[in-house]
C-alpha cells in the first residue's frame, strides 16, 4: 500500500515503521503549518530522560501559512545547540561516530525554511539507513484520502502513543526504555540493524 505522511525533523520511530512498510511514499508538502507538532521538533534520550529538540520558526498564528512558507528563526544558534545535545546524549552509543559525519550538513548548512530542512533530513537518513524510498510529493492538500494509507496524524504530538519493542538505549539502566523517540536514537544504538528492527515492528 502507498502511504502519505508529513516530513518532520528527525522523524520518530512510528514514522519510520510506517515508511519502511510502504511501496511508494507521498510526502505532504501542501498543508497549512501547525504549531506544537513534530514538524519542527524531535525527541531524544538525554542524560536526564526524554529531551525535546525544537527548531525555532518565525510563525504567527494570526495569519495562516503554508508549511512550505514557514521560515526558520536563524537568529539564535539552534544548530550548534542541537548538535551539542546529540553529542552529549549519544557519544557513548555504539554507532554515533559511524553516522554523525553523514548528518553534519544539517548542523553546518544554513536552511531558510523548515520544510527544506526536513526534506534534507529525510534524504540524509535514507543514506544512513542505506534504503532508497520511492518518494513523491503532494501537489495540493486533500483532507480525505481514499487511495493511500494516511499517516499524517503521526505529526501530532498528542497522537495516541506508539509503543515499539525495547532495544538497548544509552541511559536505559537509569530511566528504563523510552519508546518512540527520534529515529536517531535507534540508529545510534542499533546501527545497521535499524532497518531489520523497523520491519519487525
Amino acid at each position: 500500500m502507498d502511504s502519505l505522511l508529513h516530513p518532520t525533523y528527525f522523524p520518530n520511530i512510528a514514522h519510520f515503521v510506517a515508511i519502511i512498510n510502504t511501496k511508494r511514499l507521498y510526502l505532504e508538502v501542501c498543508d497549512n503549518y501547525q504549531k506544537q507538532t513534530y514538524r519542527n521538533r524531535t525527541e531524544i534520550y538525554g542524560a536526564n530522560g526524554k529531551l525535546a529538540l525544537t527548531v525555532p520558526v518565525a510563525y504567527s498564528q494570526k495569519n495562516r501559512q503554508l508549511y512550505k512558507d514557514v521560515r526558520i528563526a536563524n537568529d539564535n544558534e539552534w544548530q550548534k545547540l542541537h548538535l551539542k545535545s546529540l553529542e552529549s546524549a549519544y557519544r557513548m552509543s555504539p554507532f554515533f561516530e559511524y553516522y554523525i559525519d553523514d548528518l553534519m550538513p544539517l548542523f553546518k548548512d544554513k536552511f531558510d525554511f523548515i520544510l527544506d530542512l526536513n526534506l534534507k533530513c529525510f534524504d540524509l537518513l535514507q543514506s544512513c539507513l542505506q534504503v532508497d524510498f520511492d518518494i513523491s510529493y503532494t501537489q495540493s492538500f486533500k483532507k480525505d484520502i481514499n487511495n493511500l494509507e494516511d499517516y499524517r496524524n503521526l505529526v501530532n504530538r498528542n497522537h495516541s502513543v506508539y509503543t515499539n519493542s525495547p532495544y538497548t538505549q544509552v541511559f536505559s539502566q537509569k530511566y528504563g526504555f523510552i519508546s518512540n523517540l527520534s529515529i536517531l536514537d535507534l540508529l545510534f544504538n542499533e546501527g545497521p540493524n535499524t532497518e531489520l528492527y523497523l520491519t519487525r515492528q
